[in-house]
């Protein structure tokens, strides 16, 4: 089944109308119209919301999206096993925003400007993406073996990378080359990402900071986009799967940054999960079908990766700090 061209404009008109009152109506400003640090129960409570509003979704996609009964089932755990491998994923990314921050020192006001701009280019990239890749997989459906093989790969160097020190973000090409293109202010000015001064433009260092993050999703969807391939090639239920993961990412910030260094399991899970779906992703195209059912993907998905989570907080109980504080 496809979805229709109105599924699309409602699901986009409805995001849209969330990140507006996201920003405009929930978010709490000071005196000057700078917004305030997102408190930690604030966060979580967002958090909890996109949680369960992503949950109502898998539900109305049981009940209303498909022809036959069995078919609705089949699209909504592809939806859910596709939501828990993107939201996971973007757990990872809280990582680097955590490193991203510390090492510009970007005031904790300023950081929800920077991530509400960079979820908007991350929705936009990651659709494009999807498209590009639906239209490559009706095509040539051999990509599949490309996109299996590079799972593979890429859980594989994941789980070797453990332990291994962070880069450097501040080392990145991309914005040695914009420190070289464009003037730069010596400090930030407020929440801007540009500055006018002398009657000349500058950029600050905050719109380095956005370039940084979206970088970071850029890499982080190349093993995203083919690992929820993997469970489904319906272009809407990848497409939301994906929106409803990154919708969280902000709030999941706040709430998780002061902790996320307990999750210290949390890559060995996420490796061998992408490992999983690329190995699901070739004995499914050499199969001529569905050799592993949707079902199986998402119980070994869900076990692996809310297994790591409670290893990690069981075997970090007690630490406070961040590593790098």
């Amino acid at each position: 089944m496809e979805a229709s061209i109105w599924f699309w404009v409602a699901f986009n008109a409805a995001v849209v109308g969330l990140l507006l009152l996201d920003l405009g109506v929930f978010a709490k400003k000071d005196r000057n119209g700078d917004p305030l640090p997102v408190p930690v129960s604030t966060a979580l409570l967002k958090s909890g919301a996109y949680f369960l509003l992503a949950m109502a979704f898998c539900a109305w996609i049981w009940l209303g999206y498909g022809a036959s009964p069995e078919v609705r089932q089949t699209k909504a755990l592809e939806f859910l096993t596709g939501y828990l491998i993107e939201w996971s994923l973007s757990v990872d990314n809280i990582f680097v925003f955590v490193l991203i921050f510390a090492r510009f020192g970007v005031p904790a006001a300023y950081q929800h400007r920077v991530l509400f701009w960079g979820i908007l280019g991350a929705l936009a990239m990651r659709g494009a993406m999807i498209l590009l890749g639906t239209a490559l997989l009706r095509e040539f459906d051999w990509i599949m073996i490309l996109f299996g093989l590079f799972l593979v790969w890429s859980g594989w160097k994941m789980l070797r990378s453990v332990g291994e020190e962070e880069p450097d973000p501040a080392n990145n090409p991309v914005l040695k080359w914009m420190r070289r293109r464009f003037p730069v202010t010596d400090g930030y000015r407020g929440n801007r990402f540009t500055w006018r001064e002398g009657g000349k433009l500058f950029l600050t260092p905050l719109a380095l900071v956005l370039v940084l993050v979206e970088l970071t999703d850029l890499i982080f969807a190349l093993d995203s986009i083919p690992a929820i391939f993997a469970v489904s090639t319906d272009p809407f239920i990848v497409y939301t799967a994906n929106v409803f993961a990154i919708l969280g990412l902000r709030a999941m910030y706040f709430a998780l940054a002061g902790i996320i260094h307990r999750f210290r399991y949390l890559k060995h899970g996420l490796s061998l999960v992408l490992m999983i779906v690329g190995a699901k992703m070739l004995a499914n195209w050499f199969a001529g079908g569905k050799a592993v059912p949707v079902e199986y993907a998402l119980a070994a998905t869900g076990t692996i990766i809310l297994g790591s989570i409670a290893l990690s907080l069981w075997r970090t109980r007690g630490e406070n700090r961040p590593r790098h504080a």
